[in-house]
């Protein structure tokens, strides 16, 4: 057992002493250029450390700065989306200007073209139910707002004023199933009674059976019911049936001129149409004629013995 480690011993010794030799020749044989070989060999050497080690480093340097880019390109992502949010909301706000704009453009020239006394008004809420068609505008009678006052729209006729608060007031639609309005035909002249049915058509009734109705006939106020001022536009005909040479029970359906659905601005008529005049006039007459009798009779009985 001595003996192998002996040899072994001896071996390492003599490759130690082989490299010495080999190393102490190198330092002293120069290459072709004039350097040392074992100077040579020991820049390759050194000089492949140094490549990997810098290369190493660039590996980490540029995945650090791909990193940081990404990091600085999310923030920047993320503030140019909030700044889009910010455009796109800009963008609405606009708009919606802009439509408020055009509906009271044209709000303005309903009214300078009807030539009535008139207050513009804003939908701020509608029925909830579809059994009343009804919405809620945001003036009232501070504003001069009465029941029975008709209420258009630029399109045409919406309805009336049912209940008035100092600063609200309810309208009824003219599609409410409880809601009419005196209506004649443009074309031929032929006069009835539009009514809503609770939907959105109108039939109009009571139209004589020698009266000329067609289909995309315009329909518009008579003025007759005492609330709607004539001459308003309130659809067109859409269809007509009849029984023989009258006219069915609600076979002259009328499309509404105005969309309802969409319906935002409307305008309140403050002057009373004639008609309305007349019956005020007439009530103003009978209750003062009603007082000066009462008048009349307390002096009477007030002087009997």
């Amino acid at each position: 057992m001595a003996l192998l480690d002996i040899r072994q011993r001896a071996g390492h010794l003599f490759i130690a002493v082989m490299l010495g030799h080999i190393i102490l020749i190198s330092a002293q044989v120069q290459s072709r250029s004039g350097v040392p070989v074992l100077e040579a060999v020991t820049f390759g050497l050194f000089a492949e450390v140094q490549r990997g080690v810098s290369t190493g480093v660039s590996v980490f340097r540029d995945a650090w700065s791909s990193y940081v880019g990404l990091r600085q390109v999310k923030s920047e992502n993320d503030a140019l989306k909030e700044r889009l949010a910010e455009l796109q909301i800009q963008v609405q706000e606009q708009r919606a200007l802009a439509d408020r704009s055009r509906g009271l453009e044209a709000l303005l020239e309903l009214r300078d073209r009807s030539n009535l006394n008139t207050t513009a008004a804003e939908i701020i809420a509608a029925g909830a139910t579809p059994d009343f068609r009804t919405v809620t505008i945001d003036k009232g009678s501070l504003n001069g707002v009465q029941s029975d006052m008709a209420v258009i729209a630029p399109e045409g006729v919406v309805g009336r004023v049912v209940v008035s608060s100092p600063r609200a007031a309810k309208v009824q639609l003219l599609i409410d199933r409880n809601a009419a309005a005196g209506a004649i035909v443009e074309r031929s002249r032929a006069q009835g009674a539009v009514v809503g049915g609770g939907d959105e058509r109108l039939r109009m009734e009571y139209v004589s059976e020698v009266s000329d109705v067609e289909v995309g006939d315009v329909v518009m106020t008579s003025g007759i019911d005492g609330i709607f001022p004539k001459g308003f536009v309130i659809g067109r005909v859409e269809s007509v049936e009849k029984a023989g040479t009258a006219y069915k029970q609600g076979g002259i359906v009328v499309k509404p001129a105005v969309d309802f659905s969409s319906l935002e601005q409307v305008v309140v008529v403050l002057t009373p149409t004639p008609a309305r005049e007349a019956a005020d006039n007439d009530r103003g007459e009978k209750e003062s004629a009603q007082r000066d009798a009462k008048g009349a009779k307390d002096a009477f009985e007030g002087r009997r013995p």
